[in-house]
């Protein structure tokens, strides 16, 4: 990847010199069906403050003309590592002319094409965050640069073309020729093209005396599953929802919902033409968890219409709130707003993204939620946990300091005050303590420019009766990883204790106080002469962001009880605070394994139980002392089973318990089970062996040598679509011999012709947990092509092997002394690269901390 580069400090520069006005941007994607390369033809009007050189960006096979201000630049001199230079800028109005062929990918980045096996139809959508709208047209490449943009677009017969601007009319559509009216002013990584034969579903919104037209789109082969109405309803929600709380208009003319294929991350913000990984159209049967994510990610885009797209950050230091902000609404609207199908949307923030965020802030890489981003190398990796979870979590604080009420009083006033701009968070901050009274500058410095995370802590002290003589909360900073940069931080928080007793054999909140804890030690009054309760909860309803830590009766209580709260956030901030313990070597893996197990089956919340079916699962194949190791997997593999025939037909628990099961059967009869599962000859009332149930049954036969290729084949051609590939891509990848593993390895190192979503599949099939000395002698293999991949392949790419391919089941000293001599002597490469190899060592040494914990449990 040399040469796509882009510091900030030349951002600033080139900011200073420059304003962009328009962009008029003609694609031919005639040849779309064929793939390849396309015709690309820019024109952009800016005007510079006075006379000098810039450069403007652009990745490409080939550049045929550059025409600056009516003089024609020669290509072979100008165009070089992603850049056009500009060497003559007038002062005043410019106007650039670039003629180039971009090349489609299969990456997920630029112009991404995909045939679909169905139809053999291509379909094509844009990805542009953070630096790829260069693949498609020349661009000055980046977030404070905003201009409009008019796209012209020549498509194949039959084609439907959707961007930014509301889509022509079949009648207003000559010579397949696709003409959109300009955008407002925006930033190009929120562009977008979507094209290919698409079904599409039409509605509206209707509110604020507006009516706002609604589209949702996806490919032919997954029109059947598409169930727009609830997708749309989700939409209105969150229209009504935000309409409120900001108390800005809608700042674009429509609103649609594409649904596309081999999608890398969840959804992509882009102006009004939301693209969303169409794994989102669910084939087969899934538990309401899975439509409470799809729902959090509708609303999470939606919200960046506003945040991100009408008021967008200067320079990606302030991804963090970009990002954070549309997590933490989007929660929010679906906690709140009146009629939402999941008012528990807390718990599952607490139980998944939470724990994510504190999993990100304890590795060597963690870094402050603003973070320095120098470069969009620096950029590239920081779509993690601190950007987001955290990020929303502090957030989810500030509403708590300030008050619900006062935050979205002073983001509308940041809206309408920056309304089609670019801020810092300066900007933001300013509004909130205009509207709150809070001075913000000490709560910002501590929060948001210091990394790593708080621990609280009890101390309770009673006399002879129970009664409470002394109630402290002792707030602890522990040290930064090894190699992480800032020093240990005590911060202010604001949290509520919940007070909690039995009552009939359930625990029941008997009270809350909520209040500030800052320093080391904060005296809480309130609870003097109180009778003890079986149960202090720190940082009740999930407030800040802290580990919590049980005192020793709580604890005792919460063992017995955890699964007896009749709440579930309660119930969360338990299971994470376990799941933490046991991540730390606090809690052994089998007491952890103990914990799962007389909990799990009180706990309603099926998207709490499914994290506790990957979280107990990732811990007895890493965290396990090995020589308890398959005593513990077998437990767990009998309690699956146990659970999926004792589950309601028909339910979402035994949904779950089913693919729990099917992830980790390992004996002959269990295996047997999943075979009968799958051709017929089994089955368990109520359980859909459907699709999806059937690839998982079939990918765990391979991964124990039970499917051969025949089987695998015949399972494809029963699911001859684009996901059945894949999971035939994972299920061949799986299996337990020196010649599969050899042959995927060169599919996904060897060779770079794999698609983005193939590769993924692939690398996911390779790593298996129970084949552990089959992949051994790849951590040299690994470590021989790491420098080499990611100097060659597009940072995606790269990343899946990077990270997928990491020696993590090795745990071992010999695993981290490899990774240490690769990081002596990779000094030169990438400061990306170097910062996953780091972040997964830290994977492995951490395993080894909780191993030696297991088996110091076990003495």
């Amino acid at each position: 990847m040399p040469g796509t580069n882009l510091t900030r400090d030349e951002a600033q520069e080139r900011a200073r010199l420059l304003t962009v006005d328009s962009y008029d941007i003609e694609l031919d994607l005639s040849g779309a069906q064929e793939g390849g390369t396309f015709r690309s033809v820019t024109t952009v009007r800016f005007d510079a403050r006075e006379p000098g050189a810039s450069f403007i960006d652009l990745v490409a096979p080939t550049v045929h003309e550059a025409v600056l201000n009516g003089e024609a630049l020669d290509p072979g001199e100008v165009f070089a590592d992603s850049r056009i230079a500009l060497p003559s800028l007038l002062a005043g109005r410019n106007e650039l002319k670039v003629v180039a062929d971009c090349a489609y990918t299969n990456t997920g980045e630029g112009l991404h094409r995909f045939v679909d096996p169905v139809d053999q139809q291509a379909y094509l959508y844009t990805q542009f965050e953070v630096p790829d709208a260069r693949r498609v047209f020349a661009s000055f490449e980046q977030p404070d640069l905003k201009a409009t943009f008019q796209f012209t677009v020549t498509a194949p017969e039959g084609w439907t073309v959707i961007s930014n601007s509301p889509t022509p009319q079949p009648s207003d559509v000559k010579d397949h020729v696709w003409r959109f009216a300009p955008t407002p002013r925006i930033s190009s990584y929120i562009t977008a093209l979507i094209a290919g034969p698409y079904h599409s579903v039409h509605s509206s919104w209707e509110g604020e005396g507006r009516s706002v037209p609604l589209a949702i789109y996806c490919r032919p082969s997954l029109a059947e599953f598409l169930d727009s109405d609830a997708i749309f309803a989700v939409t209105r929600q969150g229209f009504d929802w935000f309409q409120e709380k900001f108390d800005y208009p809608y700042p674009f003319a429509k609103y649609d919902q594409l649904f596309v294929p081999e999608f890398n991350a969840g959804a992509m913000e882009n102006a009004g033409a939301v693209t969303i990984r169409d794994q989102y159209v669910f084939r087969s049967k899934v538990t309401d968890a899975a439509y409470e994510s799809r729902a959090e990610t509708i609303l999470h885009e939606l919200a960046h219409m506003w945040f991100g797209d009408l008021v967008t950050m200067e320079w990606w230091n302030d991804l963090w709130l970009n990002e954070s902000f549309a997590t933490y609404t989007s929660i929010a609207c679906q906690a709140h707003a009146p009629g939402s199908r999941w008012p528990q949307a807390w718990t599952s923030f607490a139980n998944q993204m939470k724990t994510w965020a504190y999993r990100q802030d304890q590795l060597p890489s963690t870094h402050p939620i603003m973070a320095e981003i120098r470069d969009l190398d620096d950029v590239l990796v920081n779509f993690d946990g601190i950007t987001y979870a955290k990020g929303a979590s502090v957030l989810k604080q500030l509403v708590a300091y300030v008050g619900m009420d006062e935050f979205f009083q002073g983001v509308q006033t940041y809206f309408r005050r920056h309304e089609w701009g670019n801020t810092r968070l300066s900007d933001l901050l300013d509004a909130l303590e205009e509207t709150s009274g809070r001075d913000l500058t000490a709560w910002s410095k501590a929060w948001l420019e210091t990394a790593g995370i708080n621990v609280l802590r009890p101390e309770i002290e009673t006399d002879a009766s129970g009664t409470i003589a002394s109630f402290m909360v002792r707030q602890e900073a522990p040290a930064l990883p090894t190699g992480a940069k800032g020093e240990p931080t005590l911060r202010p928080h604001r949290i509520a204790i919940g007070l909690y007793d039995l009552d009939g054999g359930t625990l029941v909140r008997t009270d809350r106080i909520e209040l500030d804890v800052d320093g080391e030690l904060t005296k809480v009054e309130a609870l003097a002469g109180r009778k003890r309760p079986a149960v202090v909860l720190l940082n009740d309803d999930d407030l800040s962001y802290a580990k919590v830590r049980l005192d020793a009766e709580s604890l005792a209580t919460v063992t017995q009880h955890l699964g007896d709260f009749t709440e579930s956030l309660p119930r969360a901030l338990c299971w994470a605070s376990a799941w933490d313990m046991t991540r730390d070597g606090e809690l052994a893996t089998r007491d952890y394994l103990s914990l799962v197990l007389s909990g799990i089956t009180k706990e309603s919340d099926i998207g709490v139980v499914q994290t506790l079916h990957r979280q107990v699962k990732l811990a007895l194949d890493l965290y396990a002392a090995p020589s308890w190791r398959e005593t513990g997997l077998a437990r767990w593999t009998e309690a699956t089973l146990q659970q999926l025939r004792a589950a309601a037909p028909g339910s979402d628990h035994q949904l779950a318990w089913a693919r729990a099961f099917a992830a980790t059967a390992r004996t002959p009869e269990q295996l047997d089970l999943l075979a009968g599962l799958l051709d017929g000859t089994e089955t368990v009332d109520g359980l859909a062996v459907d699709t999806e149930l059937r690839w998982a049954l079939l990918e765990r036969l391979a991964a124990m040598g039970r499917a051969d290729e025949e089987a695998i084949a015949a399972e494809l051609k029963r699911d001859a679509t684009s996901a059945g590939e894949r999971h035939a891509a994972t299920a061949r990848a799986a299996r337990p011999t020196a010649g599969a593993k050899a042959a995927a390895w060169a599919q996904a190192v060897e060779s770079d012709k794999l698609p983005n979503a193939v590769q993924e599949s692939v690398i996911s099939g390779f790593v298996q947990t129970d084949q552990r000395e089959l992949l051994a002698p790849y951590t040299t293999k690994y470590f021989d092509a790491l420098k080499g991949i990611w100097e060659s392949r597009s940072y995606e790419m790269a990343q899946q092997i990077a990270i997928g391919l990491y020696p993590t089941l090795q745990v071992s000293q010999e695993t981290l002394d490899a990774t240490d001599a690769w990081l002596r002597t990779s000094e030169d490469a990438s400061a990306a690269l170097r910062r996953l190899v780091t972040e997964s060592r830290a994977g492995v040494e951490r395993a080894l901390k909780a191993q030696a914990a297991d088996a110091a449990a076990a003495s």
